[in-house]
């Protein structure tokens, strides 16, 4: 198996993805969903989390390789940020979801120089929104934001329109397609299940 489908096997094996085509799922935004992912679940498994870190760092060093600085999104993108920082022996900081309202009112912690290659790791890739809102406050801060790196994309076609007007180029350790297609040879989903997980993505 690929690192993308050994991830795929490993959420759904300790649930941090829900299949429910028969039943969706209703997401904040008020979309309907046959799926559910939630990654906070994969730091509490050290063999999951160790195998999402040697997927990341695969992503980076293929496509990011002058990266400078390893970001992690708060707060689900920072401990798996911390991982991959680590392994790389790269520099790590995080970016709240929006400035403190106190003290110096910092949206970025940890040291950052301007100038500086960066990647942005994130645990959920859905629209891209809110990652390409710590994007740009990486930006504001007059550093070089060379791509975003996920562990998992929807791979919905609204993430695709915002990542290519950004100008930011994204990469996920596996992606909706590769976990549906797992899924079934895993006989986790029927044949009747796999069209209507195959059409919602359409």
């Amino acid at each position: 198996m690929t690192i993308a489908e050994q991830v795929a096997h490993s959420l759904l094996e300790i649930k941090a993805v829900a299949l429910r085509p028969n039943e969706p799922f209703t997401w904040t935004s008020g979309l309907k969903s046959p799926i559910y992912c939630d990654n906070r679940l994969t730091i509490s498994y050290p063999q999951v989390r160790q195998l999402i870190c040697k997927g990341l760092v695969e992503v980076i060093k293929t496509n990011y390789p002058d990266a400078e600085v390893i970001a992690g999104t708060a707060t689900a993108g920072i401990p798996h940020a911390a991982w991959v920082a680590e392994a790389l022996n790269l520099p790590l900081i995080y970016v709240r979801s929006k400035p403190k309202d106190h003290g110096q009112g910092k949206q970025i912690e940890g040291v950052l120089k301007a100038g500086q290659k960066v990647v942005v790791i994130d645990d959920l890739i859905s629209t891209g929104k809110s990652v390409l809102g710590a994007v740009q406050a990486v930006q504001k801060d007059n550093a070089k934001v060379v791509g975003v790196a996920g562990i998992f994309s929807y791979q919905l076609a609204a993430a695709d329109v915002n990542f290519k007007q950004a100008h930011i180029p994204l990469q996920t350790v596996t992606n909706y397609s590769t976990l549906i297609k797992v899924a079934k040879a895993e006989n986790k989903i029927s044949d009747a299940e796999l069209a209507i997980l195959k059409n919602w993505h359409l």
